[in-house]
């Protein structure tokens, strides 16, 4: 019987630990091979296979760290489709869904620093699966799992093609493509040495501005998440187009690691995080392509969501923070987009899985037939709301779990009344608990489930405000 002294935890969105530390090919054997069987116990009746797909990224050993998921994949007795290269999670997603698997095993840390690797267990339906299945997951991980008399069978595949395809059929590729060779769109692309890059390329031709498409496992000492902080050389290249071009459309795009979040980058080089990329999206999906349904957001979205959402006649859905909560709606409802603060998107027309190149492709639509920069567009949005906000988040390390227990039970058994000076007038524990200040500005204190992290979110009319509120909570954090 397997013993984990230190117990293997799934987050919101997989298992992810330091290289050589927690994740080691040993432990990684053991949780692909049981992820396999819960796979297959929870979806063989539906999709009558035993095939499963393994993908990764460009990480730091990745591919050796994969083929150690195929062999005790095999082993077990499943036929595995290997990724012959590294390409976008939500490629592999939709290879699941399209090939007919009972799921996919994904070699990503995502958005974390190079020390990190981890695993992502998607589903036959092309998503996240829910907590139920990595909660088996883990109760399984101390249960011996028995070799197949007969193993299972390895074949390659490439999910790019097939991936792309289903991208071009969702947006009127043509008109994007001929904007560009036009130069009336001049499209600028960050990958931050992730799995995106070339992905647009592939898509749009070889006018596409594509930076950092080196493979670099250390991510130059930052990490892979699409941040201002690393956005550095984006930035600047983007000020100095703007210096020299006044006449046609201007974007940055900005990838995660595993190319399932996104960001963006306006003619002025502001950054554009999902809080705005959402309600344009939405106004864009909904005004140009006709499209019709749900929103789901998570509980950390800003308040425009649903000011445009309303202004459509859509309704919202909110939901606790996790991608994978948005996937269960998308599951059970006629869902136009679903939508988190760190930059995953998702579309009902597609599969129930956060995709930021389908999302690049309907950002760079919405500028094409709108005429509009993004930075201007988000603007129109806010004089048709009569609405304007910042927002900014941090994630406050704490000393241990302890500190952790401490604050939570601060929370629990001695609510605030006042933030920063103003009154606090609702209390939302979707989760975490979300305040809602007198002057509509809420702040959003949530925990990680699984390390001593506080998370601090905060929106608020003027930046200043969203800084002193922040500044307030970090300090209430260190203080108790």
């Amino acid at each position: 019987m397997p013993v984990l002294t230190n117990p293997i935890k799934f987050g919101t969105d997989g298992w992810r630990g330091v290289i050589g530390e927690e994740f080691t090919f040993e432990r990684l054997a053991l949780v692909a091979t049981v992820a396999a069987k819960v796979l297959h116990n929870t979806y063989f009746s539906t999709v009558g296979s035993r095939t499963i797909i393994v993908g990764y990224d460009r990480r730091f050993m990745a591919e050796e760290f994969a083929r150690v998921v195929v062999d005790s994949v095999t082993a077990a007795g499943f036929d595995v489709l290997f990724s012959e290269t590294y390409a976008p999670t939500p490629a592999f997603s939709w290879a699941a869904k399209e090939l007919n698997a009972l799921g996919a095993l994904v070699i990503t840390a995502s958005h974390n620093p190079g020390a990190y690797l981890g695993l992502k267990v998607k589903s036959a339906f092309g998503g996240s699966v829910p907590p139920e299945v990595t909660q088996e997951i883990e109760a399984l991980l101390t249960v011996d799992v028995p070799l197949a008399a007969t193993p299972g069978k390895e074949q390659k595949f490439d999910a790019w093609p097939s991936y792309c395809r289903a991208l071009e059929g969702k947006v009127d590729i043509d008109k994007i493509r001929q904007a560009i060779t036009s130069d009336k769109l001049t499209l600028f692309v960050d990958v931050m040495h992730g799995a995106a890059a070339g992905g647009l390329a592939r898509l749009l031709g070889e006018q596409v501005k594509e930076i950092n498409s080196n493979r670099d496992p250390l991510f130059e000492g930052g990490a892979p998440e699409p941040l201002p902080k690393y956005l550095s050389r984006l930035l600047t290249v983007i000020k100095n187009h703007g210096e020299t071009n006044t006449s046609s459309l201007t974007v940055g795009l900005v990838f995660d690691g595993d190319c399932d979040r996104i960001a963006a980058v306006d003619k002025d080089a502001n950054f554009l995080s999902s809080q705005i990329l959402i309600p344009i999206l939405i106004d864009h999906l909904t005004r140009r392509r006709n499209f019709t349904g749900e929103i789901v957001k998570t509980v950390s979205g800003s308040d425009l969501i649903p000011l445009v959402a309303a202004s459509l006649n859509l309704s919202v859905f909110e939901t606790a923070v996790g991608y994978k909560y948005i996937a269960d709606r998308m599951l059970a409802s006629e869902v136009l987009l679903g939508g988190e603060e760190s930059g995953g998107i998702g579309y009902g027309s597609h599969i129930p899985e956060r995709d930021a190149l389908l999302s690049a492709l309907y950002v760079l639509e919405a500028v094409v037939e709108s005429g509009l920069d993004l930075g201007e567009y988000y603007r129109l949005l806010q004089q048709q709301t009569n609405f304007s906000s910042t927002y900014d988040r941090i994630d406050l390390p704490l000393a241990n779990m302890d500190v952790r227990g401490r604050l939570l039970q601060q929370l629990q058994s001695q609510p605030l009344t006042e933030i920063a000076g103003k009154p606090v007038i609702d209390c939302k524990t979707i989760d975490g608990y979300k305040f809602r200040l007198a002057d509509q500005s809420w702040l959003m204190i949530r925990f990680s489930g699984t390390e001593p992290v506080l998370r601090l979110y905060c929106e608020a009319p003027t930046l200043e405000q969203v800084h002193q509120t922040l500044a307030w909570a970090k300090t209430w954090a260190e203080s108790n």
